[in-house]
């Protein structure tokens, strides 16, 4: 699905990834705000498009202003527990992990995904890129579903 919202400039490219984060306190006021504050809070996005012979306008939270754009949501990468992680089925995030310096740390606490949430896997792409997990679990690097579901 579809849909047009305005981001800031630096974002107003195709294939640009974002996860909104909802309404700012400098939001407030805005004669934007129906353009912008249009999108699910937490949600993955990614720019499919942006609107031809539109102007750039003042905004309070992005210095550069901002840009109508199209937009759907997208897939997610993420390490989910081995068990039950196949094609179709729901999974959600082993839970929280203070790696960050593991090569799977953006796998295992990604953007745009809450811990508690179950998502539909769309693909399973194998092995994590880490060797051995630091808190010994046995996980798979999948593709969620773009909407959520």
């Amino acid at each position: 699905m579809t849909a047009v919202t305005l981001v800031g400039s630096r974002l107003a490219e195709a294939g640009a990834e974002f996860v909104y984060e909802g309404e700012s306190s400098a939001c407030e006021g805005c004669p934007y705000r129906s353009q912008c504050l249009n999108l699910t809070e937490g949600r993955r996005y990614r720019v499919t498009g942006v609107r031809d012979n539109t102007q750039l306008l003042d905004c309070a939270v992005h210095d550069e202003g901002v840009r109508a754009v199209e937009v759907e949501p997208t897939g997610l990468t993420a390490c989910v527990p081995s068990r039950g992680a196949y094609a179709g089925s729901k999974a959600s995030l082993a839970g929280p992990c203070p790696h960050v310096e593991c090569p799977s740390h953006e796998y295992c606490v990604p953007l745009g995904a809450d811990f508690e949430e179950e998502r539909r896997i769309d693909e399973v792409r194998g092995d994590p890129p880490h060797e051995t997990c630091a808190l010994d679990r046995d996980l798979t690097l999948v593709e969620f579903s773009p909407d959520g579901d």
